[in-house]
């Protein structure tokens, strides 16, 4: 069909859209290769390509040079705290070794009143002596604090053999059947290694604000607060176990704030702590020796030993001072008597039976 030729009326392909006359209000424009806002650019960016939108915080959680910053900053500070801390240590070195374990039920039960658990130091020291005084309501907090003093008087720091598998055995993982590193020790760890080359004192404030912020869950509190204080004891000379944290309230544990605000509140507050554990141990000493020369006239091998407990524990009842001294609960009670009478200790119950005694310091 030779003749056949192309209507005029219909649209040549070939020709441009423009000559199909003004668009339609539901024409689309093809777009440009500028709106296309999602691809990245054809040339060679000079960094990587990066969607537009709000960009993830990649700084570190416990910045180690935000840490040392404020460690020079505070120096005046961390060697006042020094000083105390090594005459503490220098005191527990050269006292008896029921000291230490006085001044863990002390700081264990104040720790107490901060982390909620609130177990009195006469109900504390009659669990971890006798195993006795649980309830129903507060057995699971008795259990931590019998840990945390546990913890504060024997065994390995929770950084001997690398924070990993120190941290692990410290909190007794493997002995609740976990088998490898749990994930939020490795998080403790990476922070702490980040963190070498720091005073031991503030490696204890990072260790307790991280592992409050990588272990979540009842109990982290009080882990938090033995593995800093078994830590920052690591400046002295192994006489003293551990750092006190609490025993002029919680104020070290309290710290908000920036970086320098935390670390401050934890040296004062430490530093706090360690004078009055010094000043305390001032007060046994001197009635240690009241009390010897009051009972000198007393036979028997149970009036020292009765002072022995006496200040090893600060508060003991009948049946835990029999336990310690070894003599039989007549002896026991007769020579309490005696040193009442004498006013050596004194009774804090107010009670006829289930009595507890303190010595008069």
């Amino acid at each position: 069909m030779s003749g056949m030729t192309t209507n005029p009326a219909m649209p040549d392909p070939d020709e441009d859209d423009e000559t199909l006359g003004p668009g339609s209000i539901y024409d689309v424009d093809p777009p440009e290769d500028d709106d296309l806002w999602f691809l990245p650019p054809d040339e060679e960016p000079e960094e990587d390509f990066i969607l537009p939108g709000p960009k993830a915080d990649r700084r570190l959680l416990f910045d180690p040079r935000d840490w040392r910053a404020a460690q020079a900053e505070l120096s005046l500070e961390l060697a006042d705290l020094a000083a105390t801390f090594g005459a503490l240590d220098e005191r527990l070195r050269a006292g008896p070794k029921g000291w230490t374990h006085r001044l863990a039920l002390m700081d264990v039960s104040d720790l107490g009143w901060w982390t909620g658990d609130r177990i009195g130091v006469d109900r504390l020291a009659l669990w971890t002596g006798l195993r006795i005084g649980a309830t129903g309501d507060d057995v699971q907090a008795l259990f931590r604090s019998g840990w945390a003093v546990r913890r504060l008087t024997s065994g390995a720091g929770p950084s001997e053999g690398g924070w990993a598998t120190g941290v692990t055995a410290f909190l007794d993982r493997m002995a609740q059947g976990i088998d490898e590193v749990p994930e939020a020790i490795a998080d403790l760890a990476e922070v702490m290694g980040n963190a070498d080359g720091l005073h031991p004192v503030t490696q204890a404030a990072i260790a307790f604000h991280a592992w409050r912020a990588v272990s979540p869950g009842v109990g982290h509190d009080t882990e938090a607060a033995i593995i800093a204080a078994r830590h920052a004891a690591t400046m002295g000379r192994g006489g003293a176990l551990f750092m006190p944290l609490a025993l002029s309230g919680p104020g070290a544990l309290r710290g908000m704030g920036d970086t320098g605000e935390k670390l401050g509140a934890w040296y004062r507050g430490l530093g706090q702590a360690a004078l009055a554990a010094l000043l305390h141990l001032d007060r046994v000493s001197a009635w240690d020796n009241r009390a010897r020369a009051a009972t000198g006239d007393l036979s028997g091998r149970t009036p020292p030993k009765l002072i022995e407990a006496l200040t090893a524990w600060p508060m003991v009842s009948a049946p835990l001072a029999e336990e310690l001294t070894g003599a039989s609960r007549a002896a026991v009670q007769r020579n309490i008597d005696r040193f009442s009478d004498r006013g050596l200790i004194r009774e804090v119950t107010g009670q006829g039976r289930y009595r507890v005694w303190t010595a008069a310091l």
